[in-house]
């Protein structure tokens, strides 16, 4: 991933985060404002429009879900952060560990 892309991404986070509308221009501002001047100038309007026809909250709950891959579950701080920090744990606890296979089982030990 190249500085542009990092830049515009951290920039479009920090304004949704805000509330604020994601532009171009203010993703630009951002850019300016962290020292990152060398960033190509088509990254911030290509975020834009990303931002613009897709859900941003989507985006940030749906990470790593495409392509067949486990869907990664992430908790926003704001939507409840300590009751699903709460859930967590719980979800984990219930799993069950698989049980071991002792030697009794097969018939044979390593020492006979």
């Amino acid at each position: 991933m190249s500085v542009g892309e990092l830049g515009c991404t951290y920039a479009s986070l920090i304004l949704h985060d805000d509330g604020i509308s994601i532009t171009a221009e203010k993703i630009a501002t951002l850019l300016k404002a962290a020292n990152l001047n060398s960033v190509e100038s088509y990254w911030p309007s290509l975020f834009a429009k990303l931002c613009e026809k897709r859900n941003v909250e989507d985006l940030i709950l749906n990470v790593g879900a495409g392509g067949g891959g486990a869907a990664v579950a992430v908790a926003a701080p704001a939507a409840g952060g300590a009751s699903a920090a709460a859930a967590a744990p719980a979800a984990e606890e219930k799993k069950e560990e698989p049980k071991e296979e002792s030697d009794d089982d097969m018939g044979f030990s390593l020492f006979d």
